[in-house]
Formats: C-alpha cells, structure tokens, sequence
C-alpha cells in the first residue's frame, strides 16, 4: 500500500521510504491523512572514557511537536542539568518555548558517568491530549542512573493550540541534538527508531537508524 497515493502526505515526508506500516493492512486512508497524535523515539548512547571530575561527557537531546525549535520543545540532558544553574551530572528534562524556558524537571540522582563503555538507552515521547502537550521521558536504562523515566519525575506538560502533530519532523531531533562537552568521550549517540501513532489508534514505526554521533 503507497502511503503517498493514499493521501498521507505526512507520513511520507516524516519516515521516507523506509515505512512499515504496523496493524494497517486493510486500513484505507481515502483522501485524508491520519491525525498523529503521540510520537516516540528510541536512542542509545554508548559512553567511551567518562571523566567524572569534569561531568564529562555532556548531552543534549531534543524532541520538538512542530516542525521546528522556534516554538515549544523539550530538551533532554544526560550528566547535566543547565536550569537554573549548571549541576554536574543527573538527568533533567526542560521545556523552552524558542529561547524562553517554560519549566524544568530532574530525576532524583547527580550520580555523575564515571563508568566506561556505559549502554544508556531511553525514549523520549511527545503527546497531544485535549489542549496539552505532555513531554515524558521513558523507558531508561543505565548503570549510572539505573532505571529513569515513566515514574513522573522527566514529565512535563504545556497547554497548546495545535490540533496534531503531523509537523513534527525527526531531522529537528537530530539537527538540534548531540554531544556538547567532550564528544571525545562518547562512542556514539543513535536515533534508533520512531513511531507515530494516530488518533484512531495506529501505529507507524521508521526503524532505519539516525547516527547523530559516531567515534571515528
């Protein structure tokens, strides 16, 4: 089934060729795209030589609702919390709405990587639920933090007039996100997969791999 010939301008442009539809073989889209109200991304990261005198690494990644970072977003940082000051090591979540922080939120460690050749994985989810935007960093996994995300501590939530999010795009993810301090230090920073799912309660899953960094 061609996504384009059925409509779903959207879904072509946010996962290319690479599309697996799941649970949609006898679903026709007529002449409308689908409403895409949650999305989903899995990352990885895999630490190199950690220097935890200096918090070093330190990583930023970003999930936007809209087809850009001029209006609400959410920031993730690993071994850093920036707002409102600068903190070595932990984990916290921020929204900004362009260049204004809306809120902030931190899981309850510092602990500081100091481990090396660490596997850090988690995603990182947007959803649109009657006027609001909840941001929720989920299902991670460490041995710095050891689990974190899903228990409300990385969760915000913002009212918003947007009535889908068919603008979201994953290049926003990858073009804003990445190693700040001490690339160096990390063997690699991987967009694993993204799924977009509609109001009616389908999913899409683009599970082609995004390399923001990679050790050379």
């Amino acid at each position: 089934m061609s996504l384009r010939d059925n409509g779903t301008r959207f879904l072509s442009l946010l996962l290319g060729p690479a599309v697996l539809l799941v649970a949609l073989s006898d679903v026709g889209w007529g002449q409308s795209e689908p409403t895409i109200v949650r999305v989903e991304e899995d990352w990885e990261m895999v630490v190199g030589e950690p220097d935890p005198d200096t918090s070093a690494p330190q990583v930023t990644c970003v999930i936007s609702a809209c087809g850009d970072v001029e209006s609400v977003h959410a920031v993730f940082e690993l071994n850093q919390q920036s707002l409102p000051a600068f903190t070595p090591g932990g984990l916290q979540l921020q929204l900004w709405d362009g260049e204004a922080p809306l809120c902030d939120r931190k899981f309850p460690s510092y602990a500081v990587l100091a481990q090396p050749g660490e596997t850090i994985r988690w995603t990182q989810s947007v959803e649109l639920d009657d006027g609001k935007l909840t941001f929720e960093i989920k299902d991670g996994s460490s041995a710095t933090w050891g689990g974190f995300g899903g228990q409300g501590y990385l969760k915000a939530v913002v009212d918003t007039a947007l009535t889908s999010l068919n603008d979201y795009r994953p290049q926003i993810t990858a073009n804003n996100s990445g190693i700040n301090y001490a690339e160096n230090r990390v063997e690699s920073l991987i967009l694993k997969r993204v799924r977009a799912y509609t109001s009616t309660g389908e999913m899409i899953e683009h599970d082609t791999a995004t390399v923001v960094h990679a050790l050379e």
